[in-house]
């Protein structure tokens, strides 16, 4: 049994809260029974790992050259943070690919919540790990299916569910099974207008949530705001036929609309808009490195490659104050498997700070939550422009 403290491992800068932890039973199952195989250090890969709970004891154990696959930015902030709050050395981080899986004879997983998520991952390991790889996944009872086992033997030729022990279980997967040369994500499909493309971790896959769709049957009516004026160096060819560089010094400008996708998902709400308003500059960002791999492909399917551009951050972290004039938000109501809207007020400050004084933010929540409220306080004079019985959608004006 590892003497690892728990405890101290912190979740910031995700939400922290006090029914919030930055562990549970299942991540200490994993590393006991990590420690129980006896494989070393760099052959293995831990995926799902929130926080860096996982990882860190087992590098506090004495096993080194773990590599690490975290979907969500937060955590790999978070491993970084308490790996140097404990100062343990940082476990390589991957995506999820061969170079996370090569040569690996021990896989640990948080169990993702969703089917998709799950089979993208089981398909990875059984195609880039070592041929003799032991698959442990683990989560709690209360969020476990049948489902997950029959995933898994469409995989592996042996799956075999633990006990439970303190709400946590673990299934051991074994016997990697042959899979076929092209990996089952991105899936796609057709909406109107418009094709969206989805990596397994990305919430809702390809299809367009019910919130997105009400902001985008609503967009249509809403007018963007005005791009500030800039004003731009004069150059020869501006002159007009006729003129002198004397004459026109200066020419004004009319920039393009600084337009962000912010929590972008698969890139619906980027992608609409695009298409109603080519002149407009977008970003789609997203937290989660799936999520921001969906919006890509997406981006491609529909031919805008030159007009999004797409990131990986944590709420706009890495943009300029005061840098857009337009956001488009779709926030979530939930961190993880619990129900919380701190995920979604945190994206609305940070909307608050992205955007310039004047600008605005287009939201769809649903309407028993109270972030009109929020909006008000952090934004600006919040105005409800439409409402259906699952949703509200909301436009802010950033007060100057």
């Amino acid at each position: 049994m590892t003497g690892f403290d728990y405890q101290r491992l912190r979740r910031f800068p995700d939400v922290e809260a006090a029914n919030l932890q930055a562990w549970d039973a299942t991540d200490e199952l994993l590393v006991r029974r990590a420690l129980d195989t006896g494989v070393a250090g760099d052959e293995i890969a831990v995926i799902g790992d929130e926080y860096g709970a996982i990882a860190l004891a087992l590098t506090d154990a004495g096993l080194h050259g773990i590599r690490v696959h975290q979907d969500l930015i937060t955590g790999r902030r978070a491993l970084a943070a308490n790996a140097r709050a404990l100062d343990l050395p940082l476990p390589a981080a991957h995506e999820l690919d061969s170079s996370l899986l090569s040569g690996t004879r021990l896989v640990l997983l948080q169990l993702p919540k969703g089917l998709a998520e799950l089979e993208e991952i089981a398909d990875a390991v059984a195609r880039w790990a070592a041929p003799d790889v032991m698959f442990i996944a683990g989560g709690r009872v209360k969020h476990m299916t049948l489902a997950q086992n029959e995933l898994l033997a469409r995989f592996f030729g042996h799956v075999q569910p633990q006990r439970a022990e303190r709400k946590s279980r673990l299934i051991v997967a074994s016997g990697a099974l042959p899979v076929p040369d092209q990996p089952p994500f991105p899936v796609s499909r057709q909406h109107d207008g418009f094709t969206l493309c989805a990596y397994g971790g990305a919430f809702a896959g390809a299809k367009l949530d019910m919130g997105t769709r009400v902001l985008i049957d609503v967009m249509s009516a809403l007018t963007p705001p005005s791009p500030l004026q800039a004003s731009a160096p004069f150059h020869p060819t501006d002159a007009p036929i006729g003129g002198t560089p004397a004459q026109f010094s200066e020419v004004v400008t009319s920039p393009p609309l600084r337009v962000v996708d912010l929590g972008c998902g698969t890139g619906a709400l980027a992608v609409a808009f695009a298409q109603q308003h080519p002149d407009a500059r977008i970003t789609a960002t997203d937290r989660s490195a799936s999520a921001a791999r969906s919006a890509q492909a997406s981006v491609v399917a529909n031919g805008l490659a030159g007009r999004i551009s797409v990131t990986l951050d944590d709420a706009g972290s890495e943009m300029p104050d005061g840098s857009a004039d337009l956001i488009l938000l779709n926030p979530p109501f939930h961190l993880g498997t619990s129900v919380h809207e701190g995920a979604g007020h945190r994206l609305i400050q940070a909307a608050a700070r992205l955007l310039r004084p004047g600008g605005e933010v287009w939201t769809v929540f649903n309407s028993h939550l109270d972030h009109r409220g929020v909006l008000s306080r952090d934004v600006g004079p919040t105005e409800q422009v439409a409402r259906t019985p699952k949703f509200t959608v909301t436009r802010s004006v950033r007060r100057g």
